[in-house]
């Protein structure tokens, strides 16, 4: 185990593919690390440029998997609503609500597009499989997504959040059951969900009806709370759990005169704590591997003892031995649900593929 602070301050959605990468199949023990650490709001170039130099790190100590946390490219808004519900005018185009919500847009990525091509090229270069929280953007909609990557350098889908929290809902949209992929891999079968969505049992039980062993669950929730989901989810799936969440000070993010900062009463000091991270990595017997940190950014490593699942599963199988189907199921929708659809397209076009389990 590692616990090292930071040294740094249009393909369609592959749901089917061939994911070597030249790793050694035979290997039990894959070395994970998340990542605490802040996003350059507003900067979407020089936040991959820290991306990059956490990746580069993190595999310099040796690392296979490298999880980054909730909205690292392009931003957690906390502490903002954009003016909605507070000062919001919808019929007043020049409100600064809505003004620092075009920033928010202009940072967010197009997914396929040129951060995700440079993304893909990061996991390349340095050889690791990459789960990367980024805020999408699609037309003129926001979603909180996690696109996953391998070490060919390749994309390989994405998770669009099904269901944001609170306030989130105002500026992010909704997934549905048409991204929600577990990646077969030769470390193991890895997928994600972000934040509460953990808190969501039927959307936890699709994942381990999918066979999930190294769940990564990109958060912006820093309570100690969240610890004991983590270990709950763990035992539970007898799986890994990868929690990764950004460690911010308010200087963080843009200067009082260009976000408004709510929620802290008055207005927090540069220096003051405004998400202390709280990053973990968890066995699937509920052992703490390493973290939970809450001292600043960094890189938090373990080795993860792949045979450890099945000794978890002996005792506790949730769509296994445990599960009596007879009584109680679940139908997962995986169909891509779109708002507007033309008849004359479908005729001409087959049938989209959704993400799914990708089988090496």
């Amino acid at each position: 185990m590692a616990l090292v602070p930071s040294g740094s301050g249009g393909a369609p959605v592959i749901a089917e593919v061939e994911m070597n990468g030249g790793a050694d199949q035979s290997a039990t023990t894959v070395r994970a690390t998340v990542v605490q650490a802040s996003t350059v709001f507003y900067d979407t170039p020089a936040t991959l440029d820290k991306a990059e130099r956490l990746i580069a790190e993190a595999a310099g100590y040796g690392s296979q998997l490298v999880v980054f946390p909730e909205a690292f490219v392009g931003g957690y808004p906390r502490g903002s609503t954009f003016g909605f519900g507070i000062s919001i005018s919808i019929t007043n185009p020049k409100d600064k609500g809505k003004r620092e919500f075009q920033k928010y847009y202009a940072a967010a990525i197009d997914v396929p597009g040129p951060e995700v091509t440079r993304l893909a090229a990061m996991a390349g270069k340095y050889k690791v499989f990459l789960v990367m929280g980024v805020i999408e953007r699609e037309g003129y909609t926001l979603y909180c997504s996690v696109l996953f990557f391998d070490p060919l350098g390749r994309y390989l889908g994405k998770h669009r959040k099904l269901m944001p929290t609170a306030l989130e809902r105002i500026i992010w949209g909704f997934g549905d059951g048409s991204t929600i992929p577990v990646y077969d891999t030769p470390l193991g079968k890895i997928g994600a969900l972000i934040c509460w969505e953990n808190k969501m049992p039927l959307l936890r039980t699709a994942l381990y009806g999918k066979g999930i062993e190294i769940y990564c669950a990109p958060t912006a929730d820093s309570r100690p709370v969240w610890q004991a989901s983590m270990t709950h989810i763990a035992m539970e799936g007898g799986c890994f759990v990868l929690s990764a969440n950004q460690f911010c000070r308010r200087q963080d993010y843009p200067p009082p005169s260009e976000y408004a900062f709510a929620g802290l009463g008055e207005e927090p000091s540069p220096d003051t704590v405004v998400c202390p991270g709280g990053s973990v990595i968890i066995s699937p017997s509920g052992e703490v591997l390493a973290g939970p940190n809450y001292d600043g950014e960094a890189l938090i490593t373990a080795d993860l003892d792949m045979g450890e699942i099945v000794r978890a599963k002996f005792d506790f199988d949730v769509v296994g031995h445990y599960s009596r189907p007879e009584v109680l199921s679940l139908v997962v929708d995986d169909q891509p649900h779109r708002p507007v659809s033309f008849t004359s397209a479908a005729e001409k076009a087959p049938a989209a593929k959704s993400d799914g389990t990708a089988k090496p």
